[in-house]
C-alpha cells in the first residue's frame, strides 16, 4: 500500500478579498506544502467573509450565502494542485438549519461535506448552528479517511465509528479562541490515534483578526499522531508546527505500519476496544453551478 505525504496547516487568519482572496492564499499553501493531503483548519474560509461585514451575524449571513462559492474555489485549487484537499470548514445552510460543514476535495475534482455532530457552546447559542450528521468516512488512494471537526474530536465513540468503519487517518480541522480550548483538541487528537492505533492530524487557526466577530482570537499548533507504541514516537507525535505561529506539520504516514502494530505492539488497544457500529461512506457532492 502506497505511503501518504500529509500536511496540517496551522492557518494564520488573514483579511483577504473575499472568496477570490481566500483561494489565492490556499493555492500558494497548497504549493508550499508538497503533499498528497494537505489539511487546513475549520473555519479557515471563513476570513473571506469577516471584513466586509463585522459583527457575529453579518459574518454568518455573508458566509452561508458564499459557502457554494468558497467551495467550487477549494475545488479548483485542488484539481489544478493535483491534491486532496481538506479546506477547511464553513457554516453552511440545509434546508431550514445552518450547519458546520468541512469541504474536502479532491484531484479529480470531486468534493465531499462532513458535518460537525457536536456543537460547542458558541455555536449553539451564540451562532444559533446545529449538530449534523454522525462522522462519516471517504475512501482514498490510501485507504479510508475519516473526519472529526474539533470538538467531535473530543467524543471516543465518534472517532471509533470511524475506525470501525476503515479508516487509517482522522483529519482534525480546529478553531480555538484559548489555549485551554486548544489543549483540549490536541490532547483528544492523541488519546484518539492512541487508543484506535490509528493517525490523526489536527490543523488549527493562529493568530488576532480584531477585524472578525468569529475569528478574534486564534490559539493552536499542527500535529500529526500515531500510536504510542513500538515502530512510532515514545509519544506518538509524528510532526509539530510552533505553537501559536503559522506553519506546517508534514509526515509520511505508512498505512501498512498501523496493521503491524495491531498485531505486534506491546498492546492491543484496537482489538481490545469494545465493538460499535461502522461510520457510513460519504457521497460526493454535486458542486452546484456558480
Amino acid at each position: 500500500m502506497a505511503r501518504l505525504k500529509l500536511a496540517a496547516v496551522a492557518w494564520e487568519i488573514g483579511k483577504p478579498a473575499g472568496v477570490a482572496g481566500w483561494a489565492a492564499r490556499l493555492r500558494a499553501t497548497v504549493e508550499a506544502a508538497r503533499a498528497d493531503m494537505v489539511l487546513c483548519p475549520e473555519y479557515a474560509p471563513l476570513e473571506a467573509f469577516a471584513a466586509a461585514t463585522p459583527g457575529l451575524e453579518g459574518e454568518l449571513v455573508r458566509a452561508t450565502d458564499g459557502a457554494a462559492a468558497a467551495i467550487r474555489a477549494a475545488a479548483s485549487v485542488a484539481r489544478g494542485a493535483g491534491v486532496w484537499l481538506l479546506a477547511g470548514s464553513l457554516p453552511m445552510r440545509t434546508g431550514g438549519a445552518v450547519r458546520n460543514r468541512a469541504i474536502l476535495a479532491t484531484p479529480s475534482g470531486d468534493v465531499f461535506l462532513a458535518d460537525k455532530h457536536v456543537m460547542t457552546r458558541f455555536e449553539d447559542e451564540e451562532w444559533r448552528i446545529e449538530g449534523g450528521n454522525p462522522p462519516g468516512v471517504v475512501d482514498t488512494p490510501w485507504g479510508r479517511v475519516g473526519i472529526a471537526i474539533c470538538f467531535d474530536a473530543e467524543f471516543p465513540n465518534l472517532v471509533r465509528a470511524q475506525v470501525e468503519a476503515g479508516a487509517f487517518l482522522i483529519l482534525v480541522p480546529s478553531c480555538t479562541d484559548t489555549e485551554a480550548g486548544f489543549e483540549r483538541v490536541r490532547i483528544a487528537a492523541r488519546a484518539r490515534a492512541m487508543e484506535n492505533q490509528c493517525y490523526t492530524a489536527l490543523a488549527p487557526t493562529v493568530g488576532a483578526a480584531p477585524w472578525s466577530a468569529a475569528l478574534d482570537m486564534n490559539r493552536g499548533q499542527a500535529l500529526i499522531c500515531g500510536p504510542v507504541d513500538r515502530g512510532f514516537p515514545a509519544d506518538g507525535i509524528l510532526a509539530a508546527s510552533r505553537m501559536d505561529s503559522p506553519g506546517i506539520a508534514s509526515a509520511l504516514l505508512d498505512p501498512a505500519a498501523l496493521d503491524t502494530v495491531r498485531k505486534q505492539g506491546q498492546v492491543r488497544n484496537h482489538h481490545n476496544w469494545p465493538r460499535s457500529a461502522p461510520a457510513p461512506l460519504l457521497a460526493p457532492l454535486v458542486i452546484p453551478a456558480a
